[in-house]
């Protein structure tokens, strides 16, 4: 029989790479980035499509428990369990606080563990995955899926295939995010994939190896949870004993040191929409290259991303810029010069608090 899916979705972090639309007060999860819906939204749309699914869990900041669920509602979800976490403390943390509340009613059940914030082209071959993901999770392994790579990326983790196993292969090794030369090596090798950090285990599985490799993950978030307060925004972990809880990833604390990592190909048209890049690359373009989100004019140019909140935009004679506008700030920058736009945030934001101590 096949066992209850139970998701969960890592609803965290900031996207300064996708500033000035991503911000912390509203970050990238939160936007319709791709399609007329947020990537939360498209997330637990999609997770929930998953045959046999249970109610999803969604974790996030105490300061986005309404929009999350409002997010969920959009497209028809209603009934979802929120985990709120005090402070960021990483993904490892994070799956901890999933399994230990899946294990208080089923302790065998898979858990898969999504970010809010990826988008999927192929839903049926998704499923498809999810499937293989989740018969091999049943068997006891800790799974990750392994993303056919499409280009030498340097901005990914690489997983290395082993013996094949019902489904997918074992895990041979990680590799670290590699240098051009590297990713190049790696791309060329059909054993490579990369890590999209979306993971598959059974809670009790989950919680016997975090015990293992790092009992004080495990032990402070064991007291957290049993201090947490149920409310109507959701189950509010313990602020005191959370705070005391390491940060570590579950790629470091768990899945690159178990005996039962495994890893299934995943095929589906996947993106981080880690960038304005990605966004530049998913989006519909015209016959010269150009995309325009919202109040924009584009004459004469070529391969421009142009995307305006609140003005009118006009682009004239320019090439492969990404242009973005919000009410307050303004974006210009070359599509091979995106990785620098997280500095731009940081610059930004503290240049905001010099202009308020003022």
């Amino acid at each position: 029989m096949t066992s209850i899916l139970r998701s969960a979705i890592l609803c965290g972090g900031s996207g300064t790479r996708l500033w000035p639309l991503s911000r912390e007060d509203a970050p990238k999860q939160f936007h319709p980035l791709v399609g007329e819906h947020s990537l939360l939204s498209e997330t637990v749309r999609r997770t929930h499509l998953i045959p046999n699914s249970g109610t999803p869990i969604v974790l996030t900041a105490q300061a986005y428990a309404g929009i999350a669920r409002e997010h969920a509602r959009l497209v028809g979800v209603e009934d979802v369990e929120i985990i709120l976490e005090p402070a960021p403390r990483n993904t490892a943390p994070a799956a901890a606080l999933a399994a230990l509340l899946v294990a208080e009613t089923d302790p065998e059940a898979v858990i898969g563990l999504f970010p809010s914030d990826h988008h999927v082209a192929d839903e049926p071959g998704f499923l498809e995955t999810v499937e293989d993901a989740r018969r091999l999770a049943e068997s006891g392994a800790i799974v990750t899926l392994g993303i056919v790579p499409d280009a030498a990326h340097t901005g990914y983790g690489y997983i290395r295939r082993g013996d094949a196993v019902q489904g997918g292969f074992k895990v041979d090794r990680f590799v670290e995010k590699p240098n051009a030369e590297t990713a190049a090596i790696l791309f060329s090798d059909k054993n490579y994939y990369w890590n999209a950090g979306i993971f598959f285990f059974r809670a009790d599985v989950f919680l016997r190896e975090l015990a293992a490799f790092r009992p004080d993950i495990l032990a402070a978030a064991k007291r957290a949870w049993a201090q947490a307060k149920r409310s109507a925004e959701g189950i509010i972990v313990d602020a005191d004993q959370w705070a005391a809880c390491p940060s570590d990833s579950i790629d470091y604390a768990v899945a690159e040191r178990t005996a039962h990592a495994a890893v299934v190909p995943a095929d589906i048209g996947w993106n981080d929409v880690g960038s304005w890049l990605s966004l530049l690359e998913l989006a519909s373009r015209d016959q010269d290259g150009n995309t325009a989100i919202g109040d924009v004019s584009i004459l004469g140019s070529s391969g421009c991303y142009v995307r305006s909140s609140s003005r009118h935009i006009a682009i004239i004679g320019a090439s492969d810029m990404i242009v973005i506008e919000t009410a307050d700030a303004i974006l210009v920058v070359h599509k091979d010069a995106t990785q620098d736009v997280k500095r731009a945030a940081q610059m930004f934001k503290h240049q905001a608090q010099a202009l308020a101590a003022e």
